[in-house]
């Protein structure tokens, strides 16, 4: 077998194809979506939790259920709600004049797939918020109720600024995961699809190596794909942990 040294030319051709700078703003429309959609639901989830008395336990083991699911059993669980003839969800948005086809539909997959990713990951960040939020002091939100604050109001002026830490910590950790761990989602829910639609880069990195067999282009995006994510770390670390207080 001969081989040849090519140097940068899988690099410059992944620069030169359409479709890899398609699936390049997907992934990054995707990763804003899953990272937002599941650090806010489970912010929201965290502090509805933290003011629970009775049942606290029932309530936290319910939400933190779901972070053992496997990324494709969650996937065929969103899958076959929203299937377009079997789905219990897709049956309520039709009948609600939705014509719901993710089959068919690039945009109506998409969602599908951060609903997915988004839902898979709820429970990872609800762990961290509850205990960031049982770690500041009662103290502190006693006296702002003494003085007449309400919920939302110490909420937003002394729980959250509290959880800067966590926060931060939870959107490196989110991004990371929708740009790597979200393979096995799409994998079972679009496979990519419809029309490459959904074909973010980690499953373009597969597709592209493991079923077109381009071997030297997919190790290509690999190296880019991992580039990219240590870029926005970095970023992250430099502009956005300014703002975070320890």
């Amino acid at each position: 077998m001969k081989t040849e040294f090519i140097f940068l030319e899988n690099y410059y051709a992944l620069f030169q194809d359409p479709d890899y700078r398609s699936s390049f703003f997907k992934t990054m429309v995707f990763s804003f979506f899953t990272t937002l959609i599941s650090m806010g639901s489970a912010l929201i989830l965290a502090a509805r939790v933290d003011r629970v008395i009775k049942y606290r336990t029932v309530y936290r083991t319910f939400l933190i259920w779901p972070y053992a699911v496997a990324p494709v059993v969650a996937g065929a669980l969103w899958m076959f709600m929203f299937d377009p003839t079997l789905g219990i969800v897709a049956y309520y948005l039709q009948f609600a004049g939705v014509d719901w086809n993710h089959r068919m539909d690039g945009n109506h997959a998409m969602i599908l797939i951060i609903l997915a990713a988004s839902w898979k990951q709820i429970s990872y960040n609800f762990l961290f918020f509850i205990a960031g939020m049982q770690a500041i002091p009662r103290s502190l939100i006693e006296a702002a109720a003494m003085d007449g604050a309400g919920p939302f109001r110490r909420f937003w002026t002394i729980v959250f600024p509290l959880l800067s830490p966590t926060t931060f910590f939870l959107l490196v950790v989110n991004m990371v995961y929708a740009f790597f761990d979200t393979f096995g989602i799409v994998h079972a829910v679009t496979k990519g699809g419809p029309a490459q639609a959904t074909q973010i880069l980690v499953y373009k990195v597969f597709n592209d190596g493991f079923i077109g067999l381009d071997l030297g282009g997919s190790a290509a995006q690999s190296v880019i794909l991992m580039a990219i994510v240590i870029g926005f770390t970095v970023i992250q670390f430099k502009y956005i942990e300014r703002r975070v207080v320890y």
